[in-house]
């Protein structure tokens, strides 16, 4: 990296403790511009951690991360980093429709109590395209489907037009047509640059997107690479999403056992 160009993200001897207990051991992370970084492992492996560390989430016991080369606790500029937690849903009991949800994206960007501008409302309609829900627009957020209110709150971080992407497992547990809206939007953030940083347990559809896999067992980092091909078998209901990546596994022996 040239000093014009520092990274978006990086993590040095990252150590989190969560109710005593180590979550995170020791962990470096680079995440280069323009780089598509997922992070893999089993459940418990501390990915999610990770990334919530990274958006300063949850507190560091011990190392440091700084965010486009400012350290973390002197970062100010959120509007250049768009964060979807794990799924919880868009609805939240206070009547929205879909595009009220996606603008509320803009508000880092915004002056308190403004209406949105041509500029804003552009953004928000080309996130809804993104991950097509733009013919949603005007329908209630509680009327949709769980992977489409997923593609809302991914939708809501993209209107704010963030440099950095951020997201927890985003395809977790969402129905096809929502992964492969997800993996054509993706395709598009690549293809404009953007920096993307997800958490995932199979990376599916989009596997071609990503050029860096950094996988966690036991909160410490077992490989940081090229990701390995997928195999078949992940896909059967008996396999336990403990490999990332058979190839991988018996590249480096021991890996997630």
């Amino acid at each position: 990296m040239t000093p014009t160009h520092p990274p978006p993200v990086l993590v040095r001897d990252a150590t989190v403790a969560l109710g005593g207990r180590p979550v995170l051991r020791g962990v470096d992370l680079t995440v280069g511009p323009g780089e598509v970084c997922a992070l893999l492992g089993a459940n418990g492996s501390g990915k999610s951690t990770l990334v919530r560390a990274v958006v300063r989430l949850v507190p560091l016991a011990h190392g440091a991360v700084e965010l486009f080369g400012t350290p973390l606790r002197r970062f100010r500029d959120w509007h250049r980093v768009g964060y979807v937690p794990q799924r919880t849903g868009a609805a939240s009991g206070v009547p929205a429709t879909v595009a009220e949800v996606v603008a509320s994206g803009r508000l880092a960007r915004s002056r308190p109590f403004r209406a949105l501008g041509s500029a804003e409302r552009a953004a928000v309609d080309s996130a809804l395209a993104l991950v097509g829900l733009d013919d949603r627009a005007g329908d209630s957020v509680a009327h949709l489907s769980g992977g489409q209110q997923q593609r809302v709150l991914i939708a809501r971080a993209l209107a704010g037009e963030p440099d950095l992407l951020v997201l927890d497992e985003p395809t977790a547990g969402v129905d096809a047509a929502s992964q492969d809206a997800f993996a054509r939007a993706l395709r598009t953030l690549v293809g404009l640059g953007r920096t993307i940083l997800l958490v995932a347990h199979e990376l599916g559809p989009l596997e071609p997107l990503v050029d860096h896999a950094v996988v966690l067992r036991d909160g410490r980092v077992v490989h940081d690479g090229t990701p390995p091909p997928a195999h078949a078998h992940h896909a059967s209901p008996a396999h336990d999403h403990v490999h990332p990546h058979a190839a991988a596994e018996s590249a480096t022996p021991g890996w997630l056992r």
